[in-house]
């Protein structure tokens, strides 16, 4: 670890850039006012989320500069950045946290770190089934307490691999070193962060002609005619399609009706979007499905193995010249672990990320723990993500092709540290600072939503901010017709 010769944020912002479309491909530029370390935590959350905030910002501002318009000054500051890994934490619907909305909260209470005969063991329990793989395993009622005398009973791979075979989520709290051996930490250190791949031919697609309000205060849209499907859950995915929507995308959300996230999750990532069931294991769903993708220009997909669906990039590319296909995932879709479930956690507990944060805090030798935000990935993920589809909608304006984009969860994390640790004497002091980031209140079917707003300024437009959430499947599976 070291409190020395750090990239600045500019540097790991300049990276991403040229990730996503190469070296001058916008003129806008981003400052970043304020800089880690700002919290207790010895990795760069604040510099990171800037910058893949900035990465977003850039390219969104792009849109604007390939229609004419001229180059935009953006500004994000730290904090604001550090508080937007933790929006979902910050928000409130009717005055009640989200993860109070939950119809079990007990299920978001037993996710944490747990003991093993040698070790420490991450064990998930978000959803019914995978609390149910967890406790059928440790054949414990689900409490804590009763989780953390079981879990001892293993080893922590032993553990984790038989929760995975009993269709659950755990796994093992490596150190940083003993992950860089690992299978999948080989597989993804060969990638970027955020890939951008151009898979198949199609033909040039110019960006829409900007429609704007000069009335509505959210008038900038500058991806309005992109039509957009969201097939993802949880945080990730759906943040991303957010930030897409509103900034003016045409976004349908599809879910499965029997596995529903929460009420609170829908409500802090759902906004403008419209929320149709298309139930994949079924000819009906496949075929509500198939209906979209007639229109779609992205596919954003969070969910493993949809290829058994023809839903994989390729087989979109080859049915659909020219479509977007995005993923987010927790390991890398075709990795050793491609058929594992993963979550933010899971991946700082897996890439020695946890284990560093609980070195910064006090803990017991040994023990890992979360970054002071709680939730890292996800938001990280979703900007990268957001950003590298519309770095791939307008290189398909100007190159054509079908392309593909991928974010894996563990990657960033390994993304975050490759930009340098502050050694734990230099933060642990640090108190985490009070929330300062602007927030917005927006009124619709779910109530009152009040939660932190997108943190960024651009000095030639008005940050747009999202629209109210809907309620799951309440509307048919269609893109909305721009020109009537």
């Amino acid at each position: 670890m070291t409190t020395t010769a750090l990239p600045p944020t500019s540097q790991i912002l300049d990276d991403l850039a040229l990730v996503l479309f190469g070296e001058g491909s916008v003129r806008s530029r981003v400052t970043t006012i304020g800089a880690d370390p700002i919290c207790p935590s010895p990795h760069r959350l604040a510099d990171t989320s800037a910058a893949a905030m900035g990465a977003f910002a850039l390219q969104v501002a792009g849109v604007d500069e390939d229609r004419g318009a001229a180059p935009q000054q953006i500004t994000i500051t730290a904090t604001d950045a550090l508080d937007q890994l933790r929006a979902a934490l910050l928000a409130q619907i009717n005055g009640v946290g989200p993860h109070l909305l939950s119809d079990d909260p007990t299920l978001l209470g037993l996710n944490d770190f747990y003991p093993t005969r040698d070790g420490w063991i991450f064990l998930l329990s978000t959803y019914p089934h995978l609390r149910a793989a967890v406790c059928t395993v440790l054949d414990c009622p689900p409490t804590a307490s009763a989780m953390r005398v079981a879990s001892q009973r293993w080893t922590g791979h032993e553990l984790q691999e038989r929760v995975v075979a009993a269709g659950g989520v755990a796994v093992v709290a490596h150190t940083a070193s003993e992950w860089e051996q690992h299978p999948v930490a080989r597989y993804l250190a060969d990638r970027p962060v955020v890939e951008v791949e151009r898979i198949g031919d199609g033909p040039l697609r110019p960006l829409p002609p900007l429609i704007e309000s000069t009335t509505d205060p959210n008038g900038w849209r500058p991806l309005a005619g992109i039509n957009m499907v969201d097939n993802t859950h949880v945080i990730a995915g759906p943040v991303a399609a957010r930030l897409m929507s509103t900034f003016g995308a045409d976004v349908v959300h599809t879910s499965r009706p029997d596995r529903p996230d929460p009420i609170g999750m829908l409500a802090v990532t759902g906004g403008g979007k419209r929320n149709a069931y298309a139930d994949l294991r079924y000819p009906a769903g496949r075929a509500v499905f198939a209906n979209l993708l007639a229109s779609a220009d992205v596919v954003l997909n969070s969910y493993r193995n949809v290829a058994r669906f023809g839903l994989g990039a390729e087989q979109l590319a080859e049915r659909h010249p020219g479509i977007v296909s995005a993923d987010v995932h927790c390991w890398g879709i075709d990795g050793p672990w491609g058929d594992r479930g993963g979550f933010d956690q899971l991946a700082c507990a897996a890439t020695g990320f946890a284990l560093d944060e609980g070195a910064v805090r006090g803990l017991p030798s040994g023990q890992p723990a979360l970054p002071p935000t709680h939730l890292l990935n996800d938001y990280l993920a979703a900007y990268l993500v957001a950003a590298g589809a519309v770095a791939a909608l307008r290189r398909r304006a100007v190159e054509g092709g079908s392309w593909r984009v991928r974010v894996n969860l563990a990657r960033v994390c390994m993304w975050v540290r490759s930009y340098g640790l502050f050694a734990p004497d230099h933060v642990a002091g640090i108190e985490m600072p009070e929330p300062h980031i602007p927030c917005y209140t927006v009124v619709g079917p779910l109530g009152t939503l009040t939660e932190p707003g997108i943190p960024v300024t651009f000095s030639g437009r008005a940050t747009p901010t999202p629209a109210a959430p809907t309620l799951l499947g309440t509307a048919q599976a269609t893109f909305a017709d721009i020109t009537a």
